[in-house]
């Protein structure tokens, strides 16, 4: 065998060794996506979450909401219409995203409180019209928030019995866990059937939304 063979023969193994660790390489970076993918899909909705509408929509809106945020008491209007728009085909998924701390964690424990009793709609309304009286920095925001739940119809008694057993905080602590998993570092964020919303803006939700309900009606 001459010295040019050798060179070819050399020449030819180093490219299928590198075509093996390029194909390796892309095999790991799929099965990685994969993973990764499926982890963010286990994380977008949990059993434990609020759902508004109907639970079997084929199109879901998911929302990681802080009931503290100014910016979710703006949109979620906006929310309502176009879940009223597509009733059948729409349910809106709620996730708690506790970003302003102590005031978030009460607003979750008394939305928690009031979905036990039924009554998670109205106080979620409630909290969110009457949103500046309880997200001060006084001594008094956190009995206003109450106030407010009580004045829709909260049995605050039971309400506070409900939250003392620790189950809200089990699930606040899952909702950090996913938010976290998922990168989500502002409120409101939304995904609509997994898809992400670019931005904050409620028509470009609209059509997110009126384009997944179409390709299921065909």
């Amino acid at each position: 065998m001459t010295r040019r063979h050798l060179v070819f023969l050399s020449a030819l193994a180093a490219l299928a060794v590198f075509a093996a660790a390029v194909f390796l390489y892309q095999r790991h970076i799929l099965q990685l996506a994969t993973v990764q993918a499926s982890e963010q899909a286990g994380a977008m909705v949990r059993p434990h979450s609020p759902i508004i509408g109907p639970v079997a929509a084929p199109v879901t809106i998911v929302e990681f909401f802080d009931p503290a945020c100014e910016a979710c008491k703006a949109f979620h209007p906006r929310v309502y219409d176009i879940l009223a728009a597509f009733p059948r085909e729409t349910r809106l998924v709620i996730r708690y995203t506790p970003f302003h701390r102590k005031a978030s964690v009460e607003a979750v424990k008394i939305l928690e409180a009031a979905r036990a009793q039924g009554k998670f709609e109205p106080v979620l309304k409630a909290l969110l019209d009457g949103q500046r009286a309880w997200t001060g920095q006084g001594a008094n925001a956190s009995p206003r928030a109450w106030a407010i739940a009580q004045s829709v119809g909260l049995n605050v008694e039971e309400a506070r019995r409900y939250t003392a057993a620790g189950s809200v905080d089990v699930l606040l602590a899952q909702d950090v866990i996913d938010l976290k998993t998922i990168g989500v570092r502002a409120t409101p964020t939304f995904f609509v059937n997994g898809k992400p919303l670019a931005s904050t803006d409620p028509d470009l939700l609209y059509e997110m939304v009126k384009s997944e309900v179409e390709r299921f009606r065909k």
